[in-house]
């Protein structure tokens, strides 16, 4: 095995949040673009339950095997320079890894908690670290930043269980006055809109605001936005950040929910989006300084949402967007020039840089 000429980068994948199929599917297809000549693959598959599965059950069948170990991975107190240890057996052989993919979907993986621990072991990882993907995961928080920044956001109230629990009659006329219905409810710190409803009359609200706080002990409420068009754009980078082309999607449903995502084929994705050129470059602007407001670094995909006179809204940012092959990230990034294969290599470099960069 070529161990010094290769890198060996640990593909952490599943997770214990709503969304662990979507990230095997992106698992699933990140390895099988990542090139075999510049890496050796250990994929780790974590359960439901938040432990260490078998992954080789989890993927056979379903990806090129080459170049790939399914090998025990070994977590243990560090040693100098860290305070845990992550470690791979080849042959009974302890090897260290080079780098780490998370491709976890929202919380225990895209909300810096797994971020953390990457920190702690002093491994480098690619995408955001701990304190851009922790705001990047709460919808609350985000849109403050944003706020902050002077970006455009729709209106919108927060509140959390115990809160709702106590003042549950003041909360429901502040959202009827403050508010114009349509409305979206939406637990704060949840992706792939799992647990998000459109509401069209108050009678609903309740109901909607109680599915919410299934997924969060943090729910918003917020300003549906009149024939809305949904709009997705890539962003990459460290200190010097690029957007990809914008596209729009066009949901098989009433809005792009988790189904609509990733269990419908019939929603489209329209890239670039059918949009004016001046509309084009606002949208780019927007996602960079959006990327930059959270303190982003790596890559990034912003959501947006046009209303009927094309005013831009910033809907939410994921920092460990969908990398299946239906998904917006990658296909934006291609139509913008850049390969899948090229894609992963670029995010890999840049969280190297980085970690070279923070000084270690």
């Amino acid at each position: 095995m070529e161990m010094n000429s290769k890198k060996v980068v640990g593909v952490f994948f599943g997770g214990k949040s709503g969304e662990h199929e979507v990230s095997i599917e992106s698992a699933i297809s990140v390895i099988n673009h990542l090139r075999r000549e510049k890496y050796l693959i250990v994929p780790i598959y974590i359960r439901k339950d938040n432990s260490i599965g078998d992954a080789k059950s989890v993927l056979k069948g379903k990806i090129n095997e080459e170049g790939v170990y399914f090998s025990r991975v070994n977590i243990r107190r560090g040693e100098e320079g860290s305070l845990i240890k992550f470690s791979w057996y080849e042959n009974e052989i302890e090897r260290e890894f080079d780098f780490f993919l998370p491709v976890l979907h929202g919380p225990y993986g895209e909300d810096g908690t797994i971020q953390g621990l990457f920190e702690m072991a002093d491994v480098p990882y690619w995408g955001c670290d701990v304190g851009a993907s922790a705001v990047g995961m709460d919808k609350v928080l985000m849109k403050y930043l944003f706020i902050g920044n002077k970006l455009p956001v729709v209106d919108f109230i927060n509140f959390e269980f115990e809160e709702f629990r106590k003042n549950e009659e003041k909360i429901l006329e502040d959202i009827g006055k403050r508010l114009n219905y349509p409305l979206f409810v939406k637990p704060a710190r949840m992706g792939s809109s799992v647990g998000i409803s459109k509401v069209k009359d108050e009678k609903f609200l309740k109901d909607a605001i109680l599915l919410a706080f299934k997924h969060d002990y943090k729910v918003l409420v917020e300003n549906g936005v009149e024939k809305a068009r949904e709009i997705e754009c890539s962003v990459m980078g460290n200190f010097e950040v690029y957007s990809s082309f914008p596209g729009e999607i066009i949901p098989a449903k009433e809005f792009y929910d988790y189904e609509a995502k990733y269990g419908n084929l019939d929603s489209k994705l329209l890239i670039p989006a059918p949009l004016g050129e001046d509309k084009i470059l606002q949208i780019r602007r927007l996602a960079i300084n959006a990327f930059k407001a959270i303190g982003g670094k790596g890559f990034a995909r912003v959501d947006f949402l046009l209303d009927k006179d094309e005013n831009i809204f910033i809907n939410e940012i994921n920092t460990i967007p969908g990398f299946t092959t239906i998904s917006m990230f990658p296909k934006l990034w291609g139509y913008s020039g850049l390969k899948y294969e090229d894609l992963l290599d670029k995010l890999i470099e840049l969280g190297f840089k980085l970690f070279k960069e923070k000084g270690r």
